[in-house]
Order: C-alpha cells, then sequence, then structure tokens
C-alpha cells in the first residue's frame, strides 16, 4: 500500500497513546508491513489489517485506503495480544 498522504482517526490517537505507540512505528508498519487480512467490503473505503513492528514488539494497524488520491487512514492501533493471535501474529486464534 503506497500512501501519498496519511491521515489518522482521533480513535487511533488516541488508542496509540494510551499503549504506547510511536507514529514512526506505524508509518514503517504502513510501508513495510505485512497484510495479513483485507476487509474489501468496508465502507467507505476498504481497508486492511498490517503487521509490523519486531518479534519481540509487534504492532497491527488497522487502514483504510482512498485508492483515488492514495490517502491512508489509520483507523485503529494495538499490540496484537498473545490470548487471540497466534505466535505468528498473523493468524487469529479459534
Amino acid at each position: 500500500m503506497r500512501c501519498v498522504k496519511t491521515i489518522f482517526s482521533r480513535h487511533a490517537l488516541q488508542r496509540m497513546f494510551e499503549r504506547g505507540i510511536a507514529v514512526t512505528e506505524v508509518e514503517d508498519t504502513l510501508a513495510n508491513g505485512t497484510v495479513i487480512e483485507d476487509y474489501a467490503d468496508d465502507q467507505p473505503y476498504p481497508s486492511r489489517l498490517l503487521l509490523g513492528g519486531s518479534d519481540d514488539l509487534p504492532v497491527h494497524v488497522v487502514v483504510a485506503w482512498d485508492e483515488s488520491d492514495g490517502t491512508c487512514i489509520v483507523v485503529t492501533v494495538y499490540r496484537p495480544s498473545p490470548e487471540h493471535w497466534q505466535s505468528d501474529y498473523k493468524t487469529r486464534k479459534p
């Protein structure tokens, strides 16, 4: 996903602050992260769940993408919990 412009939702900024996740970590995930889920039917723009960070400190970023102008809208950001995710942080636990 190539973001020409990035917008952070109020919710994403609040969660980043609460969880100690830096803007640079989110930007790196947008540029280099792995798409682990696609939400093509999301409105008003399709979105994706990206995995970034490191093995020791993974991060999930949900981002919507306005393809018409390349704007990425960061919806939420969190550290994946081992309670809900397999050890690869790409696969949800049943």
